[in-house]
């Protein structure tokens, strides 16, 4: 069982700067096909001060981090056991190419169900700017499999 001391645990800060080639790699790579995504131009002329990083595209700065694999180990979560729950995201402000962000997560529930055969660890998340803007909220949950 994951030792419910943990609820509360705060992950290193993870931050990444949103350069052009990146943010469109990952807009092609989830099927993006909207040119304000792919297109600087197309982004200014919609009112972005540049490219706008894609959706769901903060998650990967823990991902790029490490903070993520950290985590997993410090809570003894094998990967072989692991199952990604739901992922959510609610935006402020958008991030832009020329940005950088810093994603700050705290673990705030883990509980178990069927008689313990499923672990689930809460994470949620605060992402802000160069300028210490808040711009978005994450929550995702993992399962873990006994």
């Amino acid at each position: 069982m994951i030792d419910k001391k943990f609820i509360g645990y705060q992950l290193k800060p993870s931050t990444l700067y949103l350069d052009h080639t990146r943010l469109q790699f990952f807009a092609k790579a989830i099927g993006e096909v909207d040119p304000v995504y792919l297109d600087t131009a197309a982004a200014v002329s919609a009112g972005y001060a540049d490219l706008p990083a894609p959706p769901t595209f903060l998650f990967a700065a823990e991902l790029d981090s490490g903070a993520n694999d950290q985590l997993l180990n410090d809570l003894d979560i094998p990967l072989s056991k692991l199952l990604h729950g739901e992922q959510s995201f609610r935006y402020l402000k958008h991030a832009c190419a020329g940005d950088t962000v810093t994603v700050n997560s705290t673990i705030s529930d883990i509980y178990d169900k069927k008689n313990g055969q499923l672990e689930f660890v809460v994470k949620e998340s605060k992402v802000t700017n160069q300028k210490n803007e808040l711009i978005a909220e994450m929550r995702s949950v993992l399962v873990v499999r006994h």
